[in-house]
């Protein structure tokens, strides 16, 4: 039906105050089997439009297929059309990620009435941009460092943002150019923990920044119910179910250690009874104990850098923490640190990575006549007993080479998932949250440490393999030598005729009842 041109303006005005209203009555969207249909929002998609309107910072934590793309594409097109000289960047993991939406804000705009695309005509149009008559503009761009920064942006999208690598950066680039009054979207589904948009998100819970929070599970679209959710998770894996549909920051990344261990591991971690040291960050859980066997740990950093210098106690008897170390410490005051630890520890067995800079750590060490110095083989990297070091080639501390450091890694989750070591340390659970695979390889997420991760790594492996193989091969040599026995009796081999032969007092008697019974038969 075609309206008067009054009616016309009546709807323009109430486009240009309500977007909600605008995308409700005059979107349109090409649905995957209807075709063209009528955009018409649900609830949390109102709501959602109605915080772009309240908030200047909206940071929303979705499931996968709610249209949340295609709701935010609508509200960029409201807001090109009724609103001029807008400038509108979209950044996304991939080029074709933020190429996709601004797609969809253009057919958007290509299905609206001719009267209201009059407002504002399309001036330029190319592959990642348009541009309309009124000077609003949107364009995609990647997730390179200088996105974005020679310009002055009205609103900044940033969709799938949890798979955005290097997003801390991107932001601290992009952030200024939203000082002139400038909004940002974020959406994404979860993509594990400590990227920026978990901890954008979480602050935004926190009250610790700008950002308005909004979290979108499956279960927000009318149209799906346990049924729908049961069918649709029949193949996937618990962490495609976790970060496709429940939100769940926790399982939702591609972690070294399962999403339901670290959970238990979080569970157990308890403040230190004592934290202490030049630098309070030597944390001790348990004081030592006589006759109780420890080991320390210890991975070595130059002290100015990014990484620290770190050092696990563990009890061996029981694989519990009692104390850990990390601190950004040089060589020369690590080493006696190290030293004092062990000889508090009942003389524990002292672990230390001989990279350059644990080498020095260890020749110290060594000056200062520590008496349980964990060797290895050069070659082989197996444990040697102190006392054998110069009948075997070997070498002070554990190396960390491409052959070992997936096998430890494997022994380090092992452990964890069978519940053979007891974790006391936040610092060192948080570690493991951020340790994951990146590329087929276990690393710390990209400005994340994992020095305690792989100080710990350490711990297992030469408990399980080391001591434990050892004290196992001790065990069978005493078995052995057990069961052999010294016999001082003689064995008389020579049978009867022979020369010494000599009767037993059973085979005298019978053989003097044979001699009889012959001589009776030779006297009859």
């Amino acid at each position: 039906m075609a309206l008067s041109k009054r009616e016309i303006k009546a709807e323009l005005l109430r486009m240009g105050r309500d977007p909600a209203y605008f995308i409700n009555n005059y979107s349109k969207i090409t649905h995957p089997i209807e075709g063209l249909i009528p955009f018409k929002l649900y609830n949390f998609q109102k709501d959602a439009v109605k915080n772009f309107q309240d908030y200047r910072f909206n940071i929303i934590l979705k499931a996968r297929q709610l249209g949340l793309s295609t709701t935010v594409a609508a509200y960029v097109c409201w807001l090109m059309v009724f609103h001029r000289e807008k400038n509108i960047l979209v950044v996304a993991t991939k080029q074709q990620t933020a190429t996709n939406l601004v797609r969809k804000v253009k057919a958007i705009h290509k299905y609206l009435p001719r009267w209201v695309k009059q407002v504002a005509t399309i001036t330029v149009d190319n592959r990642t941009s348009f541009e309309l008559t009124n000077g609003s503009q949107v364009k995609a761009a990647s997730t390179s460092g200088d996105a974005g920064r020679s310009e002055a942006l009205s609103l900044l999208v940033v969709d799938e943002a949890a798979l955005i690598e290097g997003m801390d950066e991107l932001w601290a680039g992009l952030y200024p150019t939203l000082s002139t009054g400038g909004m940002c979207i974020a959406l994404s589904t979860p993509y594990g923990v400590g990227n920026w948009f978990h901890k954008t998100y979480i602050e935004s819970q926190e009250g610790k920044n700008d950002f308005y929070s909004m979290k979108l599970p499956w279960d927000v679209h009318p149209d799906r119910n346990d049924a729908w959710f049961a069918k649709e998770t029949r193949n996937m894996s618990s962490r495609e179910i976790a970060q496709e549909l429940q939100c769940n920051f926790n399982a939702s990344g591609e972690t070294v250690i399962h999403p339901d261990d670290l959970k238990r591991l979080f569970q157990i971690v308890v403040e230190p009874k004592y934290q202490t040291g030049f630098d309070r960050n030597y944390w001790i859980w348990e004081e030592p104990q006589q006759s109780i066997p420890y080991i320390v740990s210890a991975d070595v950093a130059r002290g100015d850098g990014t990484d620290y210098s770190v050092a696990h106690v563990f009890r061996l008897d029981t694989m519990e923490q009692v104390a850990e170390y990390q601190g950004k410490v040089t060589t020369d005051m690590f080493a006696p640190l190290l030293y004092n630890i062990g000889r508090e520890y009942n003389n524990a067995l002292t672990v230390i990575e001989n990279n350059s800079l644990g080498l020095a750590v260890l020749n110290k060490i060594e000056e200062l006549e520590y008496p349980n110095i964990y060797y290895s083989a050069r070659s082989t990297h197996e444990y040697i007993e102190a006392s054998m070091i110069d009948v075997v080639d070997g070498i002070a501390g554990f190396t960390m080479s491409m052959k070992t450091r997936p096998l430890v890694i494997a022994k380090l989750e092992e452990f964890i998932r069978n519940k053979v070591i007891n974790i006391r340390s936040q610092r060192l659970a948080n570690e493991l949250k951020t340790f994951i695979w990146k590329n087929g390889k276990p690393q710390g997420m990209r400005g994340y440490n994992d020095d305690l991760v792989m100080a710990l790594c350490m711990v297992c492996w030469v408990r399980d393999t080391a001591l434990i193989t050892n004290k196992r091969e001790n065990e069978y040599k005493k078995a052995l030598l057990g069961a052999m026995s010294v016999s001082k009796s003689k064995l008389d081999t020579r049978i009867e005729g022979m020369t010494g032969y000599r009767p037993s007092a059973n085979e005298a008697t019978n053989y003097d009842k044979d001699v009889l019974s012959i001589k009776g038969i030779i006297k009859g």
